[in-house]
């Protein structure tokens, strides 16, 4: 080449005319000709490939129009697939190559079928063909009128292109191996199977097979390229051990395409292990030829989808610009759910201060000195800066910035062994870059059989795979959409893996796992589903991790009758509905998850619903960020609920949650909402009206019995599923025996700041407990009762700097305010209308009245510590009867010339006593007051006593159950004792 000194562009057009065997050659002779070879990927080695009349285009059928990576590899490819028919035999063992084989089969002859030629029959040719012989069939249609048997291994090709030889053939294999090119089989006249096998091995190159079937069972194994599958056709294999379907079309079938059945057999023929070999050689592919990742959009699918980005990072540049952005006006104007209250009106006490002028900003003429510090109470390390200079969650005015991203497949699969062991397994029946459309279902899986699905495209189908009675699927890099029913049906204790596919624009659920079916879901997209993304239910299992689950019409996740999947990791987002929601029993562990941007509740439970919700960052949605509803139930602790439009937290008295070390935050209305009534300004979402709510959750039994009237749905029933869903739940004994009983709603260790409203609000006709929560900076009252039929304790909790008054008590509510801080409100510290006691608080540095009692409460006032700003440290207003004593009153700013103590004259039923005033005192080398004896409330805890919640860090459990009974009072009052 260097000799003759031609340019490298004058060597391409040279080499370009070589037939295949010579451009081997050339690879052979030097380096620099070899690279020169390999440099004509686009040309040469193109038009070879798509001139071999064996195969088609290497991205048919799903992405005919996408060139590969590259041509030669493709070529190669198909080679070393062709040859595996020939594999077979001891004397191959030593030979790696075709051509050696051939050379050693002196006596392989050619023999023609077809008008004018040797043999006028297939039937003929066959009989007289010796091992390994080649038939060539000429155009033309052929049909026998009987089963032909083949007996010897033998190659048999159409002559032309593809579908000028049609077989009406029925052929039964009973040798070692087969290979058929080039035919369109047609059903003959007796029969559907066209082609069966029960131990050889067959090879399938470029046939069309047109209403008709192919069966093989085991240990008998099939390969297959190129094929088409039309009008009803369909592959039937039973109990096979390893068989591979490459770039095959699926198109019109009246059942399943594909069907595997029964477990693989114990015995393997000679082509298992070159069909593993040959499957480990096949590269990562999916849907478009490369690998699916979950940060960047996917291109080219149905529909034009693309994903929305889900990284780690701030979502919004400042409080203001995400107001702008969901239509809430910067100033709070007071948001009204009852009509009767609001938190909008101001304080008596704060009325006044700011009528004469007060200020808060530190700037008073007279000083600070008069004020009592409170600062070192039990949850104030949830305040103060942490040791690289920022503000915890709890006291951030920010909005929260940064949330989890899910985990890369391979992340998954490298602290998952289970999962790493279904990824590399090779058993069953292996689809390839097959596209199923346009029939009623894709690949059909039952007793105990096995396959594995990569790279696949299921389009149009009443379903795409159905894995029933202990099968085993493996789904990776698939393309799932415009299903009519729901893309992949789980059932019967099925298991397996579904990873990195892509599972959009289905009619119904994307995923719909059921009686105990367990798999695990990986890193899918699963979104622009006409119902909800994945279903859970009827005891249904499974491991649901770093999914990207969007744009759904119902719920991304939805769990009912008594399933209980583990949803981990993932990002659920932009629903139109909740983002997972849990009603009739469903249970489920949801944990780490972000669940964002839902058109109404974040988290929905109710009628029995019981999960465990842990960690999850729960934000940004257009209503509620979680919604207990009726009979709701479950454990959510240590999630960040903040940025929703609605309520942090809304819950109804009829359920029975648990609240522990939550971060509710920053949401446009109450931060955590208690009610014993819909709310008719949100009577549809918060009662679980939400949009098609009735299909998949409520009318399961329905929607199945519909099956004649709705197209698509008959595929639901075919396995003999029994429509009586309670015969498959457990009892709600059985349920709840591992999980501690719960008789109250709890709401304990939670930080509830800075929302827009309340930040508890309480309107329960059912008891609740308060323990330990931080409620601060909220911009309505802190904790608001307006009603409470039962008991309502509120015991150590840390009420501080809320935009109205600190605990507000309506009248005929029954509460105990028990160990409470109560600092630096812009209102009264605590305004009680109801009955119950107020014992051992702390009540500092509020604008308002430190307790203000009034109306007809009745009510125990007693060892409590005030100091109010400006206001009065006890008020007693109107007919209120019980005891105040043994209070301790500081005197607040010196300025203030209102009673410490007030009681209304007239009042002859309330008792005063053993109270204590503590006054400002001229001589300057007085001790400053403190308090001491015991320190600031909520007391803190011992190191012993530490915990994971972030409120109870500083909380000792002993604390808030040791409340002492007090003696009795006037009138046999209830509340003496405590429950």
């Amino acid at each position: 080449m260097e000799a003759c000194s031609l340019p490298v562009e004058v060597w391409r057009v040279i080499l370009a005319y070589l037939p295949l065997p010579d451009l081997g050659r050339c690879c052979q002779v030097c380096r620099a000709w070899r690279e020169l070879v390999l440099s004509l990927d686009n040309t040469r080695w193109r038009q070879l490939c798509l001139g071999c009349p064996e195969c088609r285009h290497p991205n048919w059928p799903s992405r005919p129009d996408q060139e590969p990576p590259s041509w030669r590899e493709a070529l190669k490819q198909h080679a070393l697939c062709t040859r595996t028919w020939t594999l077979n035999g001891p004397e191959l063992q030593s030979s790696a190559c075709l051509l050696l084989f051939f050379r050693r089969r002196k006596d392989r002859r050619v023999w023609h079928v077809g008008p004018g030629c040797e043999f006028e029959t297939l039937r003929g040719a066959i009989g007289v063909a010796g091992p390994y012989d080649r038939v060539v069939l000429h155009p033309g249609v052929y049909e026998e009128q009987a089963e032909v048997v083949l007996k010897v291994p033998v190659e048999l090709v159409g002559l032309g292109r593809l579908g000028e030889v049609a077989l009406l053939v029925c052929l039964e294999q009973q040798c070692p191996t087969a290979r058929l090119c080039n035919l369109v089989f047609m059903p003959p006249w007796f029969s559907t199977v066209v082609y069966k096998t029960s131990w050889g091995h067959v090879q399938l190159d470029n046939c069309n097979f047109e209403g008709v079937q192919l069966q093989i069972r085991g240990p008998g194994t099939c390969q297959a390229r190129f094929c088409s599958f039309s009008q009803g056709s369909s592959a039937h294999l039973l109990g096979v051990v390893l068989s591979l379907l490459d770039s095959c079309d699926f198109s019109g079938s009246d059942a399943a395409s594909i069907t595997v059945e029964g477990p693989p057999v114990y015995e393997k023929n000679w082509a298992c292990k070159h069909l593993a070999a040959l499957v480990r050689t096949f590269p990562s592919c999916g849907p478009s030829g490369d690998r699916c990742h979950l940060g960047s959009p996917l291109t080219g699918t149905a529909g034009g989808h693309q994903t929305p980005t889900a990284d780690a990072k701030k979502e919004h540049a400042s409080t203001e610009d995400w107001l702008r952005r969901v239509g809430v006006e910067a100033e709070c104007q007071g948001t009204v759910i009852d009509g009767d209250w609001s938190d909008g009106d101001r304080s008596e006490g704060e009325e006044e201060h700011r009528g004469a002028g007060g200020t808060n900003d530190g700037k008073n003429p007279l000083g600070s000195d008069y004020k009592v510090p409170c600062d070192q109470h039990g949850l104030s390390h949830l305040l103060k800066l942490q040791a690289d200079g920022s503000l915890p969650v709890a006291s951030s005015p920010d909005l929260p910035s940064v949330s989890p991203v899910p985990l890369t497949f391979q992340q998954e699969l490298d602290r998952d062994p289970e999962a790493q062991a279904l990824a590399t397994s090779t058993l069953g029946c292996i689809l390839r870059r097959c596209l199923f459309r346009e029939g009623k279902g894709g690949v059909h899986l039952s007793n105990f059989g096995q396959a594995r699905l990569e790279g696949n495209v299921f389009r149009g189908l009443n379903y795409a795979v159905r894995c029933i009675q202990n099968s085993t699927l493996v789904m990776l890099r698939n393309e799932v959409c415009e299903c009519r029913a729901s893309g992949v049906f789980l059932r019967l204790s099925a298991e397996g893996l579904i990873a990195q596919n892509n599972i959009h624009s289905n009619a119904e659920a994307g995923l719909d796992i059921r009686k105990g079916a367990n798999p695990i879901i990986l890193c899918n997209k699963i979104h622009s589903g006409l119902r909800s993304g994945v279903v859970v239910l009827g005891n249904g299992k499974g491991s649901i991790r770093s999914n990207q689950i969007y744009n759904n019409k119902e719920a991304g996740v939805y769990i009912l009758f008594s399933g209980n999947p583990v949803v981990c990791g993932n990002h659920i987002f932009r629903g139109q509905a909740a983002g997972i929601a849990i009603n009739e029993n469903g249970r489920g562990m949801i944990t780490e998850n972000v669940i964002k941007e839902n058109q109404w509740g974040g988290v929905d439970i109710r009628r029995g619903g019981d999960p465990v919700l842990k960690n999850n960052h729960i934000c940004y949605g257009f209503s509620d960020g979680v919604v207990v509803g009726e009979r709701g139930r479950g454990l959510i602790e240590g999630n960040h609920v903040y940025c929703n439009k609605g309520c942090g937290v809304w819950v109804m008295s009829s359920s029975l949650p648990q609240l522990l070390g939550n971060y509710i935050t920053h949401n446009c209305m109450y931060g955590l909402a208690v009610f014993c009534r819909k709310d008719p300004e949100n009577t549809e979402a918060r009662d679980g009206n939400w949009p098609g709510q009735e299909g998949e959750a409520g009318g399961v039994e329905g929607r199945e019995e519909e099956g004649d009237e709705r197209e698509g749905q008959e595929n639901l029933n075919e396995e003999g599923e029994l429509f009586a869903w309670e015969s498959d739940l457990d009892s709600e004994e059985k349920r709840h025996s591992a999980r501690r009983p719960v008789s109250v709603a709890l709401v304990e260790s939670n930080c509830m700041s800075y929302n827009r409203a309340v930040g508890l609000y309480v309107k329960s006709s059912q008891p609740l407990n308060v323990f330990g929560n931080l409620v601060n900076s909220n911009r309505g009252t802190g904790v608001a009762v307006l009603q409470s039929g039962q008991l309502t304790r509120l015991v150590n909790n840390c009420i501080l700097g809320n935009g109205r008054g600190g605990i507000t008590v309506e009248k005929d509510c029954r509460v105990e305010l028990r160990g409470n801080g109560v600092y630096k409100n812009s209102g009264h510290g605590v305004a009680f209308c109801g009955n119950g006691q107020i014992v051992e608080n702390d009540v500092v540095g509020n604008r308002g009245y430190g307790i203000q009692v009034s109306g007809s409460a009745d009510i125990k006032v007693m060892r409590n510590r005030v100091q109010p700003a400006h206001g009065c440290g006890v008020a007693v207003f109107g007919p209120v009867k019980g005891v105040v004593h043994d209070n301790l009153l500081f005197q607040g700013h010196p300025g203030n010339r209102k009673a410490l103590l007030n009681l209304d004259p007239g009042n002859e039923s309330c008792v005063l006593r053993n109270n204590s005033v503590l006054r400002h005192n001229s001589c300057k080398s007085a001790p400053p007051w403190v308090l001491e004896n015991p320190p600031p409330r909520p007391l803190a805890s011992s190191p012993s006593g530490l915990s994971q919640y972030p409120s109870r860090l500083g909380i000792s459990v002993t604390t808030r159950i040791s409340a002492t009974v007090e003696s009795v009072c006037h009138g046999g009052s209830m509340f003496c004792s405590i429950l």
